[in-house]
């Protein structure tokens, strides 16, 4: 039982992670593809700062956001349906 309860603690931590990583990766190239447009775009007007400001402020509530937790769900999800298969069917 303290072995199960090491290896779940191992993988809260590798989860966590490579959430941490993927959320800051994801960020940068979101603020990198902004600064990219703005640069594009000749028509432009206002602040570039504040122009990324807003586009990473959309970005912190869009449901691509939110698709990176399934870095915890997913091998919970996995873990949980081969015990199912190895043990039942």
């Amino acid at each position: 039982m303290i072995a199960l309860f090491r290896l779940l603690v191992v993988l809260f931590v590798v989860q966590t992670i490579a959430y941490v990583g993927l959320s800051f990766y994801s960020r940068a190239v979101r603020k990198r593809k902004l600064a990219e447009h703005w640069e594009r775009k000749e028509a432009m007007k206002g602040d570039k700062d504040a122009f990324v400001e807003r586009g990473l402020k959309r970005y912190d509530q869009s449901f691509r956001r939110k698709l990176i937790l399934g870095v915890y769900i997913v091998p919970w999800v996995a873990i949980v349906a081969l015990i199912y298969i190895r043990n039942f069917m």
